[in-house]
């Protein structure tokens, strides 16, 4: 009969509680506290800050379509909280020039989306609401900006026809300086949105299909 060695027999014993196979068991604690963090999934600020470059850029353009804009903010990253992010798109927005609010404007849809909008009973209001938009995009040689943000959407083709027809009455200097608040405040809510996993304007697909 041979009886084990007492180096054997220490790591029998040790492997009740202490170690396995002869690890250590400040190893296996290491182990078991690394791996909640590698499991941590990352939340959709976190996916913008570690995105490349260019995929960055092309997200931060569904949100404002100013080429110097998106480039800014990716150039910017990384960002520590949503709060920071929608501070540097607010700094971002009030340095664009005149052509880079072209840009961003030959960017937007033509007819401003009303989101839900009801459909029964507001064909009247839809013409003229079309029928404003025309009137705009003939005086000012651009799309209208409108941030519905806070509006219900029972609330939306009302507000969007009534501001078209009261900024008719501005001059074109009055209107780019509404049209580039509108801007901001729409860049601002889209990327809100982006950073914090609400809808966007294409809901991260270009993210997922990576």
């Amino acid at each position: 009969m041979t009886h084990p060695t007492p180096s054997q027999t220490q790591t029998q014993c040790r492997t009740h509680g202490q170690t396995t196979h002869g690890q250590p068991q400040h190893s296996q604690d290491q182990t078991q506290r690394r791996t909640p963090e590698r499991a941590r999934r990352h939340t959709p600020l976190d996916r913008l800050n570690l995105a490349a470059a260019g995929p960055a850029e092309s997200l931060l353009l569904d949100c404002c379509a100013s080429r110097r804009w998106a480039r800014r903010l990716a150039e910017h990253r990384p960002y520590p909280d949503v709060e920071a992010l929608l501070a540097a798109a607010d700094e971002a927005s009030y340095d664009l020039t005149r052509d880079d609010l072209r840009e961003a404007l030959a960017g937007e849809p033509g007819a401003h989306p009303l989101g839900g909008e009801p459909q029964v009973g507001v064909l009247a209001a839809h013409t003229a609401l079309r029928a404003a938009h025309g009137a705009y995009e003939e005086k000012f040689g651009h799309a209208f900006l409108f941030c519905l943000d806070g509006f219900a959407v029972e609330e939306r083709l009302d507000h969007v026809l009534a501001g078209i027809r009261t900024r008719l009455d501005n001059d074109a200097d009055e209107e780019w300086a509404v049209t580039a608040e509108e801007l901001r405040r729409l860049a601002r809510g889209r990327l809100g949105r982006l950073a914090t996993g609400g809808s966007t304007v294409r809901e991260w697909r270009r993210s997922h299909r990576r």
